[in-house]
């Protein structure tokens, strides 16, 4: 039988186009690049200076907004979690744990009104996305067989993208950059070349980080899960699950990613550095364990 996400979500919503990934974004504007200190001393923390060309309070209520149109589609797909579903538990059960420590790396996240949800696809795929919205895919969790540290892995990865504000600073690259095409094309009499925020803010769902940002969100990642309790060793075994899903095609979550011998080795690089925040961390009183694993899917008529 097909597992379900709770009594009246069958597995299956079609929401490929939710996924998350997007920018590239130019590198015009030097002055901005500089790295922006966050408030607290976590040097994993450090947020670039391209960020000051975009309005937080923008992105964020944009973000929110085609947050619910996903939460919207899945809902009328039958694939959205109830809030009593196991893995929907087990997913804020270990946010909970996380999230308390988000705030000294980014004093926004205090105000952010924190969202976990578990979507019904066999992708195996997650993200946060800017104001703390973080979505998982039921296939990450049950073609990987993660245990509860990997789970935290990954909520730490994504949740430092966001920490991070790098929908935020790539908006702002593709803005400095177009603003240098506008001035451009204002002298030579080609008119406006669009409204970035407009055209970008449309797309934060399917944003694509560049390999610099998700190296800087696994060294954060591994922080945020060592402190909240969760073994950042975890993080080798992970990617090792990673690499392998897909009989050897990676998983689209590693899009643009560093590619898997170079970001375990740079994982076990920094354990020294995390591995005592671990020990010094109150642990989960509460485990869970991953889903039964889904039959082979059928093949497309």
């Amino acid at each position: 039988m097909t597992p379900t996400l709770g009594s009246h979500s069958p597995l299956g919503c079609g929401c490929q186009r939710w996924s998350r990934r997007l920018f590239t974004g130019g590198l015009l504007g030097a002055g901005l690049a500089a790295a922006m200190p966050a408030a607290a001393t976590i040097p994993e923390c450090k947020r670039s200076g391209f960020t000051k060309a975009v309005s937080a309070e923008q992105i964020e209520q944009s973000a929110g907004s085609q947050y619910q149109q996903m939460l919207q589609k899945a809902s009328s797909e039958r694939a959205l979690a109830s809030t009593d579903q196991p893995q929907l538990q087990r997913l804020v059960a270990i946010s909970k744990r996380i999230i308390p420590f988000t705030p000294e790396c980014n004093p926004r996240a205090a105000q952010w009104k924190w969202e976990v949800n578990l979507i019904g696809s066999r992708q195996i795929n997650a993200f946060c996305m800017p104001g703390g919205k973080i979505a998982f895919y039921y296939g990450i969790l049950a073609e990987l067989q993660l245990d509860d540290d990997e789970v935290a892995m990954i909520m730490g990865h994504e949740a430092a993208h966001a920490l991070l504000e790098h929908a935020r600073e790539q908006m702002g690259k593709n803005m400095v950059t177009t603003g240098g095409l506008r001035l451009g094309a204002a002298l030579l009499g080609l008119g406006n070349v669009g409204d970035v925020l407009a055209q970008g803010g449309a797309k934060l769902l399917s944003l694509k980080f560049s390999r610099d940002d998700e190296s800087e969100a696994d060294r954060l990642g591994l922080v945020m899960a060592a402190r909240a309790g969760y073994d950042p060793r975890s993080g080798v075994t992970l990617w090792q699950k990673m690499m392998s899903a897909g009989g050897g095609a990676p998983p689209q979550i590693l899009s643009t990613h560093p590619a898997g011998p170079n970001r375990i080795k740079d994982i076990e690089a920094n354990l020294p550095t995390v591995l005592p925040m671990y020990q010094a961390a109150a642990k989960p009183t509460q485990r869970f364990g991953p889903p039964a694993k889904l039959p082979p899917a059928k093949p497309k008529t």
